[in-house]
């Protein structure tokens, strides 16, 4: 090999490790989204959502866990986490002690996939070929414990459940299925439409898969929050996230967007779309700890009135 060649070589070794340095970096690197959707019905005072999701928490993550914390300054109407919690058999401490300055305000939320297992060394290319799978012979993780600490803040654990809540004085309805990306959703027990009475409809999901999204679009849910895709993690500028680790189509594997309602005859909506917002979440796999132009994120979504 040429003198060139080896130049190429130590040029592209050179650029690898930099693009590794900063992806390291970068996944550490959090930041706070504000986004605004119109999903209240005229008349009504804006409502202000914190949506978190996919901490991946482990005990030595203690900048995350500070950095959750301070998200009580916020002063949130309603604290919405949508799983995936855990990525550490002693990671249930860390996670209460992240979220105990919100636990006086209403909270919802669901577990993910990770919150049940363990999780593992993987191929990280194989998550380009498709959906990834839950390999049976992971150890379970101490999710009734995570369950159980969460619901003495007050908050609701909504797997294949709906209830009403009360925040900022509105009713608001939420209903949750558990994760659908290891096939535990089971929407049948959830569905139907919104009660008359609720000022707001609200579904969540740790995965948006289609299947959930166009059921709860069909029910007249006026807007519908989820994680697990991580924004795709790895992302190209100005192409974008790569993978969603679903069968959500990538230019909404993050952010705010909106769903087409599946319409029939026996489900008309005044609302032809519903909004969606999917979080790109706070962490990443112990085994994966790096993000590319795909920072980590929380959410404050502010719900205004529609014109």
């Amino acid at each position: 090999m040429g003198s060139r060649a080896w130049g190429a070589v130590g040029a592209a070794a050179l650029i690898g490790a930099a693009g590794l340095a900063y992806a390291r970096l970068e996944a550490a690197s959090y930041r706070l989204r504000h986004r605004q959707a119109a999903a209240l019905d005229p008349g009504q005072p804006d409502l202000r959502i914190l949506h978190l999701s996919d901490l991946h928490m482990t005990p030595r993550r203690l900048r995350l866990q500070e950095w959750v914390a301070s998200l009580d300054e916020l002063d949130p109407d309603l604290v919405v986490v949508t799983g995936d919690f855990l990525a550490h058999r002693d990671a249930v401490e860390p996670v209460v002690h992240s979220l105990e300055p919100l636990a006086d305000r209403p909270g919802v939320f669901v577990l993910g996939s990770n919150d049940y297992y363990a999780p593992r060394a993987i191929n990280p290319f194989s998550y380009l070929a498709g959906p990834s799978d839950l390999h049976p012979d992971r150890p379970q993780l101490p999710w009734p414990d995570l369950v159980s600490r969460l619901e003495g803040f007050g908050w609701q654990h909504l797997p294949n459940a709906r209830t009403t809540i009360v925040a900022a004085g509105r009713a608001v309805e939420v209903r949750g299925v558990d994760d659908p990306h290891i096939e535990r959703d089971d929407y049948a027990l959830v569905a139907g439409s919104p009660d008359a009475e609720a000022d707001l409809a609200v579904g969540i999901a740790h995965a948006p898969y289609l299947r959930v999204l166009d059921a709860m679009a069909a029910d007249g849910v006026d807007i519908t929050l989820a994680g697990h895709t991580h924004g795709g993690q790895v992302c190209l500028p100005g192409v974008g996230a790569l993978v969603t680790n679903c069968d959500l189509d990538r230019r909404r594997a993050r952010g705010l967007s909106t769903h087409e309602r599946p319409l029939t005859e026996y489900a008309p909506h005044d609302q032809p779309e519903m909004w969606l917002h999917v979080s790109a979440g706070l962490g990443t796999s112990p085994y994966a700890p790096i993000r590319f132009a795909c920072p980590p994120e929380a959410t404050l979504l502010t719900l205004t009135a529609r014109g």
